[in-house]
């Protein structure tokens, strides 16, 4: 990581000035170092509160309680609604997962496509998602990653059906019951619980 080189850099630097500089100067040093390490490991490890979620329309969005309930009865019902996808998918984006609900959002939107659309979204979808140096590739076995291909090339509206498949069980076995057990949906909750009182 590159903020241990540049601890190790800056605490020699600081031990030679030791010598010339003592008290006032040291301290500045060594609280300035500690802010941009600070500063440093917040960029690569965003703290998320339930406040941050970007809902996609925001005017005409109310969250009751009983929806966010809901969403602990399945995955199913949690990506049922605009602001349960909204909601996991900032829980995903903390964890450095977000290509799997985009993959699976991205899968949703291209069933409801017009046949004469399908080309240019399928090659979309699999250079975004599938092939090997995707930029957001989602974790699918090597023989799904061949197949979705060969389908892509020439697309139906199922083309990416299996791969959706395995993308959805891997989020519901690993990333939705850490998402039910995190302090993101617990505050999101306890938030609206709250809100509906009032």
């Amino acid at each position: 990581m590159p903020w241990v080189f540049l601890w190790h850099a800056n605490s020699a630097e600081m031990k030679e000035d030791e010598g010339v500089t003592e008290g006032k100067d040291h301290k500045k040093k060594s609280k300035a170092l500690g802010i941009e390490l600070k500063n440093y490991l917040m960029s690569i490890m965003p703290h998320l509160e339930p406040g941050d979620i970007k809902y996609s329309n925001s005017k005409d969005v109310i969250l009751t309680a009983e929806e966010v309930k809901q969403w602990s009865q399945s995955l199913e019902k949690l990506l049922a609604t605009q602001c349960g996808q909204d909601a996991f998918r900032e829980f995903l984006k903390s964890e450095f997962s977000d290509e799997n609900i985009e993959f699976w959002l991205a899968c949703e939107d291209y069933k409801k496509t017009q046949a004469d659309h399908l080309h240019g979204k399928a090659e979309k979808i699999y250079k975004e998602f599938v092939q090997c140096d995707a930029t957001k590739q989602i974790n699918i076995d090597f023989h799904t990653r061949k197949a979705t291909a060969k389908k892509a090339q020439d697309p139906t509206p199922n083309s990416f059906d299996d791969a959706q498949r395995i993308v959805y069980v891997l989020m519901e076995r690993d990333s939705y019951p850490r998402f039910l057990k995190s302090s993101f949906y617990h505050s999101l909750l306890s938030k609206v619980q709250c809100n509906s009182l009032k």
